[in-house]
C-alpha cells in the first residue's frame, strides 16, 4: 500500500495544488477543508504525514495537531504545518504542540516534498 497524505487547508487553490504534487509524488491522497473534517479524517483513514495548514474554521491547526499528539493510536503520524504565521513564536508553538516540521507560505514545492520524503523515510 502506498503511503497516505492528509491535507487540511481552507483554501481551495492551495488544496488543489498541495493535491496534485503528493499525487505526482505516488503518494494516496486525501483533503479535508477545515480543522475538524481533518481531525476526523486523521481519525479514520490513517495517514502516515499530515500536511496542515494553521489558521482555518472550526478548528486551528494547533488544535488539531495537539488533538492527534494526544491521541494514542494517531501519535505515530507525522504533522507538517503549512502556514502565513511565520513568527518565532507561532513556528516554536507549532513544534512544541508536536509538529515534526513547519513551512511558512509562500514555501517552495521541492522543499516540502522533500520533507515529506524525509519524514516517511524516517518513519521506515
Amino acid at each position: 500500500m502506498g503511503k497516505r497524505v492528509l491535507i487540511v487547508d481552507d483554501e481551495p487553490n492551495i488544496l488543489i495544488s498541495l493535491e496534485f504534487l503528493m499525487k505526482r509524488e505516488g503518494y494516496e491522497v486525501q483533503v479535508a477543508r477545515d480543522g475538524e473534517e481533518g481531525l476526523a479524517l486523521a481519525g479514520s483513514w490513517r495517514p502516515d504525514v499530515v500536511l496542515l495548514d494553521v489558521m482555518m474554521p472550526r478548528k486551528s491547526g494547533f488544535d488539531v495537531c495537539q488533538a492527534i499528539r494526544a491521541d494514542a493510536a494517531l501519535a505515530g503520524m507525522r504533522v507538517v504545518m503549512l502556514t502565513a504565521k511565520g513568527r518565532d513564536t507561532d513556528v516554536a508553538k507549532g513544534l512544541a504542540l508536536g509538529a515534526d516540521a513547519y513551512l511558512t507560505k509562500p514555501f517552495s514545492t521541492q522543499e516540502l516534498v522533500r520533507r515529506v520524503r524525509e519524514l516517511l523515510e524516517a518513519q521506515g
